[in-house]
């Protein structure tokens, strides 16, 4: 292996350091497969990536006929149980 050094922001270490525990897996391992599924996925994701992913689930789930218009209200009920 090749030792690197990165710079990671304060959260991005503390949810990593977090991972790290719950899969019981070192925190650089997990950066590891992080960029393994980067680079298997042919590169970094981008905005328009995430953009047409979140249009293809368009259509996809069911609710209630009014849920566009009544969403806050559905919100509300669910919180306040």
């Amino acid at each position: 292996m090749i030792r690197t050094q990165i710079q990671l922001t304060l959260e991005q270490a503390k949810r990593l350091k977090k991972m790290s525990k719950k899969e019981n897996k070192s925190v650089a391992e997990l950066i590891r497969m992080s960029v393994d599924k980067m680079i298997n996925s042919d590169g970094p994701i981008t905005d328009e990536m995430i953009k047409q992913k979140a249009l293809s689930l368009v259509g996809k789930f069911q609710g209630p006929s009014d849920f566009s218009d009544k969403h806050d209200d559905y919100l509300t009920e669910t919180y306040s149980s």
